[in-house]
């Protein structure tokens, strides 16, 4: 079977000849793993088993200083966190769109590198991916504290703004369905270590209504919708499986049960995550780290899992215990 096969058998619930993983690294953890390989290049050695595609992001325009803009206009200061970023200021400082322009949903950059890359590594699963999709991209434009009020002093506003960020995914998700991908991957966070960022019954009046929709463009062109989410929302699993959700990511250990929930979904919602990357990675042993991924194995060998750390790796875990999860994984 292909790499491309063996995650398709995994997340349709049935049992892999293997359980399927898919690695990725903060710059940081990246440039000490290849610094020890002596190679440019760390897919050969990591065989992931996704191609993830498009520009989960938005593409940073550099404006000095380790200050970058995004297509949307947001800027981010990249001086501590060198992936990301944080916000600077408010693209919409008043609750209202009037003067605002969305880019262009369809502009090539998001798509220009699609073909090259199912040519060259076209045996492992496709994944089109949209990053800060919903929740992220309204408080990113907003600032956080202005969208959290607007959501109490302003609801007519929310959900325009919501509606508006929908329709810029859906037609880049239409534009993506060309391709012969096979999911298309949301990343939106609405939890915290302990519960949802905005609480259950806001999160079901403003967001649920509109991932509906934006889901069912996935749906209907018969892909895998993914949703990336950290932390503690598995209160939401029932709402999110009820519109057409078939891959959880990235399933932090710290704050759900791992075991109990793959138990409990089984055969309705597949998981892609659960390696420690708050515990585990950077403060276990290597036996530690061995023995965790082993565990993971054993809970995924029926179906319903890909192996991940359960966020980028970051810099702070020791190249030790970077091989020893790589090379647990891949003696399958």
């Amino acid at each position: 079977m292909t790499r491309r096969e063996v995650v398709r058998a995994a997340l349709e619930f049935r049992r892999p000849p293997y359980v399927p993983w898919s690695f990725r690294f903060t710059q940081k953890a990246r440039e000490k793993l290849i610094a020890h390989l002596g190679a440019g290049e760390l897919e050969p050695f990591l065989e992931n088993h996704f191609v993830e595609l498009g520009s989960d992001i938005g593409f940073f325009e550099p404006l000095g200083g380790n200050r970058y803009r995004d297509v949307f206009g947001v800027v981010w200061d990249r001086s501590i966190d060198k992936d990301i970023g944080n916000v600077q200021g408010q693209v919409l400082p008043e609750p209202t769109l009037r003067g605002y322009s969305f880019p262009d949903p369809r502009d090539p950059r998001f798509f220009r590198d699609i073909p090259g890359m199912l040519a060259t590594l076209g045996d492992r699963f496709r994944v089109f991916c949209l990053g800060f999709s919903l929740f992220e991209r309204a408080w990113t434009l907003r600032g956080m504290q202005a969208f959290y009020m607007d959501l109490i002093d302003n609801p007519p506003f929310v959900r325009e703004l919501l509606d508006a960020i929908a329709e810029y995914d859906i037609a880049q998700v239409r534009e993506a369905l060309r391709y012969d991908i096979d999911a298309v991957y949301f990343g939106d966070d609405w939890g915290q270590q302990r519960g949802l960022l905005m609480g259950y019954p806001a999160w079901k009046e403003f967001l649920f209504p509109v991932l509906r929709r934006m889901y069912k463009v996935v749906l209907d062109g018969g892909r895998m919708v993914f949703i990336h989410s950290c932390g503690d929302v598995d209160e939401l699993f029932e709402d999110l499986i009820s519109i057409g959700l078939r891959v959880f990511n990235p399933f932090q250990p710290e704050v759900m049960d791992v075991a109990a929930l793959m138990a409990a979904y089984r055969g309705r919602l597949a998981f892609w995550g659960g390696l420690s990357t708050q515990r585990t990675l950077p403060h276990g042993t290597p036996e530690e780290v061995r023995a965790e991924t082993r565990r993971l194995i054993e809970l995924g060998r029926d179906g319903g899992y890909v192996l991940s750390p359960a966020h980028a790796v970051g810099g702070d875990v020791p190249l030790a215990n970077m091989l020893a999860f790589i090379e647990t994984v891949k003696a399958r």
